[in-house]
């Protein structure tokens, strides 16, 4: 008995802990990329130090959680050696160029062009590319696809493992957004979605490295500040195809297309092929 205590409130110190240092790490990474920026160094050279700094102060803490709190390799949660099937590559890649080409070739919509200087399109392209994409997709799959669904799997099992970490990851997206209740829905059944589809994918072969490419792609890709597909436009992108629909399911509602139903019917294919594929591994540690 004393043994499963001592286990259920490291699991909840792992849960608690894990996303402390999702917060801790971003915080200073943005603000030592600040006071860089203060010193005049250029706004891209800092966004790209920012998803830099932000993967490496997350990995070092995580570490830290692993091997001293939980006294387990980072193996066991799903950080082995940085290693990437090929195949997670092209996947990355199609899932959110299918998702584009269905609203640019099908969806209705207006191309405009934003004008910005030089140095702010080489902004907007580095913190795509650095700090939402590298950067997001490592840290946000080293603690919800790494740390959390493994101590509930440790716990628990895999059913609770998989889905309990995905609806916390589409919960956290609605968090101080002040949206209204059916777009907070939208993003938490979206959000609930994705994180099925990452969970899987790092299940395929117990690393959270190819659902961490999996997911840098599709925020460089979709939110990376290259290509805004939605309603209304966006500032802050290089290009904007503005949809004339408002319809809530194809447009997302207030989070954008991340959330609208094309978007999720992609989710949902990539979650079955993988869950199909991997379903014996499942079944084995039910």
């Amino acid at each position: 008995m004393a043994k499963k205590v001592i286990e259920r409130d490291r699991t909840g110190g792992a849960i608690v802990l894990s996303i402390i240092i999702l917060i801790l790490s971003q915080v200073m990474a943005e603000v030592i990329a600040s006071i860089i920026h203060e010193i005049k160094v250029p706004e891209f050279i800092c966004n790209a130090l920012a998803g830099i700094l932000y993967v490496l102060f997350a990995y070092l803490l995580i570490k830290r959680l692993c091997t001293k709190y939980l006294n387990h390799k980072m193996e066991e949660y799903y950080i082995p050696k940085f290693s990437i099937k090929w195949y997670w590559i092209l996947i990355g890649l199609l899932l959110p160029l299918c998702v584009s080409g269905v609203y640019l070739l099908f969806i209705s919509g207006t191309y405009t062009t934003v004008s910005l200087s030089l140095f702010k399109k080489l902004s907007l392209i580095a913190a795509g590319i650095f700090y939402f994409g590298i950067g997001a997709g490592i840290v946000e799959e080293m603690v919800f696809r790494g740390i959390i669904m493994n101590a509930l799997d440790k716990r628990y099992n895999k059913v609770v493992a998989i889905i309990a970490p995905s609806l916390l990851f589409g919960l956290v997206h609605i968090l101080g957004t002040g949206f209204n209740l059916l777009s907070s829905l939208l993003v938490v059944l979206a959000g609930t979605m994705v994180g099925i589809m990452f969970s899987l994918i790092a299940q395929s072969h117990k690393s959270i490295w190819n659902s961490a490419i999996v997911h840098a792609l599709w925020n460089i890709i979709i939110i990376g500040g290259i290509l805004h597909i939605g309603n209304p436009a966006s500032e802050d992108t290089l290009y904007n195809y503005v949809l004339k629909s408002n319809s809530f399911l194809l447009t997302g509602g207030e989070f954008g297309i991340e959330s609208s139903i094309i978007a999720t019917i992609g989710y949902l294919i990539v979650s079955i092929i993988t869950f199909i594929v991997i379903k014996d591994k499942l079944k084995k540690k039910a």
